[in-house]
């Protein structure tokens, strides 16, 4: 009997031992790109050891931390989808008893646990440890990190002062008045759902626009096909173009300043076009005729299937209980599948969520708000990669969970995602789906209806009119001699 206790302790803590060495080595491939993908941003300082060197350091490796671990929250539930399909698929295969339900469990805690510990502790301490002086008197790093962490403490107190009051307005019931002074099991989790909601609230505005947003810029990655259009003449306009802006900046020595800056941008501007224009030319037949037109149906395929599970997902909400975000529970992960079709379904699934993500991102920077707020190459501060490492953690954290609500998957959130309280109000929930479609349907729309007109004024020649959307521009334009002309 003690024999078999000590061989169930064994097998326990090598499993244990395994699955931490398996989140690790995860972990540190994560790190290691997301390390590569600052530094390709990051704006290149001086290589001198100075206090600022040191501050930018701890927090570059901060903002790493943070971005690899946004990463496996993207990676989280495709990752637990396919590793459901696997064990289906072979339950009793001797090299695949590392992946089990405790490590998937494991990898959902451990990105609530990171996540939680990224926006409220790490990234706060990067950024005021960025901003931070020092006290009066005092200097160097310790001095920088005790204002840091004096700050970090108004800013805890000012954050519970303020869920505090909230949740005491909202539930103001005799239960709900004791949790109020328990920190660990009900303002953590409840500060959490209240991110993860802004979190969904933000992918529904970011992913709309994405979507509609993705056709423009696949449309710049690749090569469009040449109909009705004259690559030989447009190639010919720029280039003189291009010399008379030349001209222009060598033949004014006197100029002011901030006209050659501005002649400088419209000639990269120029060159800019004239590259593209080179490498239309140079594209083959099958990258012009085929490849634009394929990738453009696969993006309209796959939004429209997006779409369309919504719209299934919304009737479910109407007629059955379990479709609830909240309201499912499976029989475990490894003995059922999460899709009709099985391990097509999944991978479809999959491909469906990379594809949320990407567009959610691009939605993101696309709008104005956020249009600044864009990271450029070699040319990135430190503030600003602080910002942005903190809105893909948002992004990334909130994304199981609006895939589960959109109903484009039926994997159960499992950690701390899926006790969020605003998961099992049904309002909320059908109007998250009833949202997301008609915005969704809307975007696509407006974005193929000006496009199709854009492209009719582009093979009409008509374009080149440079047609205004505003009235009040079109009503007074300048004339040749100066004076305005009414139309």
């Amino acid at each position: 009997m003690e024999a078999d206790e000590v061989s169930i302790r064994e097998q326990n803590f090598h499993s244990q031992v395994r699955e931490y060495t398996i989140c690790f080595l995860l972990f540190a491939v994560l790190y290691i790109v997301s390390y590569f993908i600052i530094t390709r941003y990051k704006r290149k300082a001086d290589e001198q050891e100075d206090e600022d060197a040191i501050v930018n350091r701890i927090s570059l490796f901060l903002s790493t931390f943070t971005l690899a671990v946004s990463a496996g929250a993207v990676l989280l539930l495709p990752f637990s989808i396919i590793s459901n399909e696997i064990l289906l698929s072979f339950p009793q295969n001797y090299y695949i008893q590392w992946l089990n339900g405790s490590l998937i469990h494991g990898l959902w805690n451990l990105a609530s646990l990171f996540s939680n510990l990224c926006l409220f502790v790490l990234m706060p301490f990067a950024f005021f440890f960025l901003e931070s002086e020092g006290f009066a008197g005092l200097k160097g790093i310790r001095a920088r990190i005790l204002e840091t962490l004096v700050m970090l403490i108004l800013l805890a107190l000012l954050i519970l002062g303020i869920v505090w009051v909230a949740s005491a307005l909202i539930d103001n019931d005799a239960a709900s008045m004791e949790s109020l002074y328990d920190l660990w099991e009900y303002y953590l989790p409840y500060l959490y759902s209240c991110i993860s909601l802004m979190g969904c609230l933000l992918l529904l505005l970011c992913t709309p626009v994405g979507l509609s947003r993705m056709f423009t810029v696949m449309g710049q990655l690749l090569v469009k096909p040449s109909i009705l259009e004259d690559l030989d003449e447009q190639m010919y306009i720029i280039t003189l173009e291009e010399e008379a802006i030349q001209r222009r900046l060598n033949g004014i020595s006197s100029m002011v300043e901030y006209q050659t800056a501005e002649l400088e941008r419209e000639l990269e501007k120029v060159k800019s076009k004239k590259t593209n224009l080179e490498r239309r030319k140079k594209a083959s037949a099958w990258e012009r005729n085929l490849v634009y037109p394929a990738v453009m149906i696969l993006l309209l395929i796959e939004t429209s299937i997006s779409v369309l599970l919504v719209a299934l997902n919304i009737l479910y909400l109407l007629v059955d209980e379990t479709a609830m975000p909240k309201g499912s529970r499976g029989s475990g992960i490894g003995n059922a599948s999460l899709s009709t079709f099985g391990f097509v379904g999944a991978a479809l699934e999959i491909i469906l969520i990379f594809y949320l993500m990407v567009s959610s991102v691009v939605g993101f920077y696309s709008l104005r708000f956020f249009e600044n707020f864009t990271p450029r190459k070699d040319d990135t501060t430190m503030t600003k990669i602080i910002g942005n490492c903190v809105s893909i953690l948002v992004l990334s954290s909130a994304l199981p969970v609006m895939s589960r609500t959109l109903g484009i998957t039926r994997f159960d959130l499992l950690g701390d995602f899926g006790r969020f309280n605003w998961l099992g109000n049904f309002y909320i929930v059908l109007s998250y789906n009833l949202l997301f479609a008609i915005m969704t349907t809307l975007c696509l729309v407006r974005k193929f209806t000006s496009a199709v007109r854009e492209e009719l004024l582009k093979a009409l020649g008509l374009d080149k009119l440079h047609l205004s959307n505003n009235p009040r521009e079109s009503e007074t334009k300048p004339s040749a001699n100066g004076h305005q002309k009414t139309l």
